[in-house]
């Protein structure tokens, strides 16, 4: 049981920081240089409707066999080393950014793609750019951690 709630928590930290790595580090630049606004607004708001509710799963899994393997296998906060504290709090700073990305600057995105307001959807669009890049650095700086803290620090 173990080691299949270690796997859900890892396929679905893999989901999210590797589909924000995906879209940070190749779609963006590419988007950037090759598409017109109105095209490259419009492309986004299709990219994030079909990534978003991954996340939204992804967040679901690794939450309940986060707090499953802290409670039910390990006896409790107590009884995990500091790397999993550090873990739990990175990976709780990345989900608030990212309902705030979600409620605020997407909504604003995909509410000024729907009135072809370029300008502001570009506004949102760099807003959320700045938002995913700092969590794919939490991403990895929590995935360095919860793979190998427990040999750094406990």
């Amino acid at each position: 049981m173990v080691g299949s709630a270690i796997l859900l928590h890892v396929i679905g930290v893999v989901i999210w920081v590797g589909g924000m790595f995906f879209a940070y580090m190749v779609l963006r630049p590419i988007a950037a240089g090759q598409l017109e606004p109105p095209v490259r607004l419009k492309l986004w708001v299709g990219v994030f409707g079909m990534f978003f509710p991954w996340v939204w799963i992804s967040i679901a899994v690794i939450l309940a066999t986060g707090f499953w393997l802290i409670f039910g296998a390990y006896g409790g906060m107590g009884g995990v080393g500091f790397y999993v504290h550090a873990m739990l709090g990175l990976g709780i700073v990345m989900m608030l950014i990212f309902f705030h990305v979600f409620f605020a600057p997407y909504a604003r995105l995909k509410r000024a793609v729907a009135e072809q307001s370029w300008p502001e959807g570009g506004k949102q669009l760099a807003m959320i750019r700045r938002l995913v890049g700092i969590n794919t650095i939490l991403g990895f700086v929590t995935i360095a951690i919860g793979s190998g803290g427990r040999y750094f620090v406990n």
